[in-house]
């Protein structure tokens, strides 16, 4: 039997978006993203931030860089990953991150216009029905099979 490897977050941007580009002009987005829970301890309400790596590839790294930003409310779909990397001194490291299949803005009807000015809706689908709550969907079209494990 295989396993599953789903992970599910909301939370808010730490900060904007960084794109890199890599061989092929692949690109890779990456930001933090801010999870809270509040609990009660001994009669004190208590809130608890979780940070999360959160990465996105190719279509949906450009889409985000157009659309997120720091403080923003966004819904994450993807799976966990853990990779090894040597640091400056030649140390092997570890990190652990979520690889972003899908994101959902989550907010009012403003908070889905595009960081800049000539930004289209390329791969966004805005439900307005509601003026007050809105989401848009974004989704990874994984159809190009160039080889990399992601």
């Amino acid at each position: 039997m295989s396993g599953v490897n789903k992970v599910i977050l909301v939370g808010h941007l730490g900060k904007d978006p960084e794109i890199r580009y890599l061989e092929g002009n692949v690109s890779v987005a990456s930001f933090p993203l801010a999870t809270s829970e509040t609990f009660s301890k001994d009669g004190k309400r208590i809130e608890q931030t979780e940070w999360h790596n959160i990465v996105l590839w190719r279509g949906l790294a450009d889409v985000a860089v157009k659309y997120l930003s720091k403080g923003k409310l966004v819904y994450i779909e993807g799976k966990l990953r853990t990779r090894s990397y040597e640091d400056k001194e030649g140390i092997r490291r570890y990190t652990t991150e979520i690889v972003a299949e899908s994101f959902n803005l989550l907010g009012r009807r403003s908070d889905f216009e595009p960081q800049s000015p000539q930004a289209g809706n390329s791969g966004a689908a805005a439900d307005t029905t509601n003026d007050k709550e809105q989401t848009v969907d974004f989704t990874e079209n994984n159809d190009d099979n160039d080889g990399l494990p992601f």
